[in-house]
């Protein structure tokens, strides 16, 4: 069996053993560079995929290798420069590929006979504009909280507008939303550079059609983006509130659905839950494919700081990068800003980063404060759910109050580290076993409640305020 062909043949049978998020990330990008008699050597992108694999993968990889008939004694891991695997075959598209607003003129109507202001006036950006090239589906970082919006984005780029239209992305912030809706469009305009595609913030959408009623220009305005074949909107949670914004955001939106045009929207929540919003936006903005974007677990956070690391031009050591994802925020923006500083140190005084140095410079931006005792918790918890703190801790089990009584029982686990019989005595429970229940159910459902993750976000922001 040929090299390529044996190692794709390998990693279609690992793609179905181990979770997709797993896959993605650890073993996509690997290539089989070098195959003798009772070893191999596969190519990997940086240090720690090399790592990972070593310590979690080879047992699986010599079975699966067996299976195809190589039997092997030895795998061992090489960092290959650049891209591991040979790029698919479209063509990658700099910035003068893209359609610029002068060149697109013609796709716009001239409002400058009927109403006396140009477009250009009105509108800042021209298709194609606003996406940051470095925002990319190959970088993006899969892991099980996010594989499943990632997967749904590579249908879009292939095909936009003929499935999951909208698209509708919800989650926390600093989970990747914007770079996961921009990496979309990035990929789009790379297959077909004549489309136009338009992705704009809910505040420069605001303030371009409130520039619009200014000039009496509203016309242009709505032919503009009408015009687009992708339209992606970052915060759109922003528009709630603003009538006469909502009711142009709904014609746009219904010209471009009824078109097959693709929708691309993010946001802090899902529809439902954004207030006020028009229910038939509401509607609308559900009726396509909606999912969670949830925090990422600690693999996948190890592995967005290795990458991270690595466009910087730094191998992190394998120590380095789980102290990182284990000690800094579970926010993406807060953890890449971790690891700015880190970088930004060491290279200042000329020398690696370590682990001690990680520590130092952690404890002194994250230090939490010292003062934070379990009826700090308790007192926030309730006052969070709006219940009195004498219920919380009382004997009711109503279950308005029980749910609250839970999560503090969870803060108090994962804040202070508290035992269980602990955790029960500060709650005013007498056996340990409704604490180890109530964290451990509290733990599952923040995975898949939205409301709940949030609550928990904003008891913790306030604590640490």
């Amino acid at each position: 069996m040929q090299q390529d062909s044996l190692w794709q043949a390998v990693l279609g049978e690992i793609e179905l053993t181990v979770s997709r998020g797993n896959f993605v990330t650890w073993f996509k990008n690997t290539t089989l560079q070098k195959q003798e008699e009772g070893s191999i050597v596969i190519g990997v992108a940086n240090i720690f995929i090399k790592q990972t694999l070593e310590k979690k993968y080879t047992d699986i990889i010599k079975e699966t290798l067996e299976k195809n008939g190589v039997k092997v004694q030895q795998v061992d891991y090489r960092i290959v420069a650049g891209p591991p695997r040979t790029p698919q075959p479209e063509k990658q598209t700099d910035h003068g590929d893209q359609p610029k607003l002068s060149s697109l003129s013609s796709d716009i109507p001239s409002s400058q006979n009927v109403f006396g202001a140009p477009a250009k006036d009105v509108l800042s950006h021209g298709y194609g504009q606003g996406l940051n090239e470095r925002y990319t589906l190959d970088n993006f970082v899969v892991g099980d909280g996010n594989e499943l919006a990632f997967a749904a984005c590579q249908s879009i780029a292939q095909q936009p507008g003929t499935k999951y239209n909208p698209l509708f992305l919800y989650g926390g912030v600093g989970i990747g939303k914007t770079h996961l809706i921009q990496a979309v469009g990035n990929a789009i305009a790379t297959r077909d550079p004549k489309l136009k595609i338009l992705y704009i913030s809910t505040e420069q959408f605001v303030r371009e059609f409130v520039q619009a009623l200014r000039q009496r220009n509203t016309a242009s305005f709505a032919s503009y983006y009408r015009a687009a074949d992708v339209l992606i909107v970052d915060d759109i949670q922003f528009i709630a509130g603003k009538d006469k914004m909502q009711e142009e955001f709904f014609h746009t939106f219904n010209t471009l659905h009824q078109a097959n045009k693709q929708i691309i929207m993010s946001s802090d929540k899902p529809p439902k839950e954004i207030t006020p919003l028009e229910a038939r936006l509401q509607s609308r903005f559900g009726g396509g494919m909606s999912i969670d974007m949830q925090v990422p677990d600690f693999e996948t956070r190890c592995a967005i700081i290795g990458t991270k690391a690595q466009s910087h031009g730094t191998e992190l050591g394998h120590e380095v990068i789980e102290y990182l994802a284990t000690n800094g925020q579970t926010n993406i923006r807060e953890l890449e800003g971790a690891l700015n500083q880190l970088l930004a140190w060491c290279e200042m005084r000329g020398i690696e980063p370590t682990m001690a140095i990680a520590a130092s410079l952690l404890n002194v931006s994250k230090a939490r404060p010292k003062h934070l005792s379990a009826k700090q918790i308790i007192e926030r918890t309730a006052r969070h759910f709006q219940i009195p703190m004498e219920d919380i801790v009382g004997p009711k089990r109503d279950k308005d109050i029980v749910v609250p009584r839970q999560v503090a029982m969870y803060m108090l686990r994962n804040e202070l580290h508290l035992s269980f019989p602990k955790i029960a005595r500060e709650l005013g429970r007498k056996d340990h076993t409704t604490a180890i229940h109530s964290v451990d159910k509290i733990q599952k459902e923040s995975q898949v409640d939205a409301s709940l993750r949030n609550a928990i976000s904003e008891i913790k922001e306030h604590l640490y305020a």
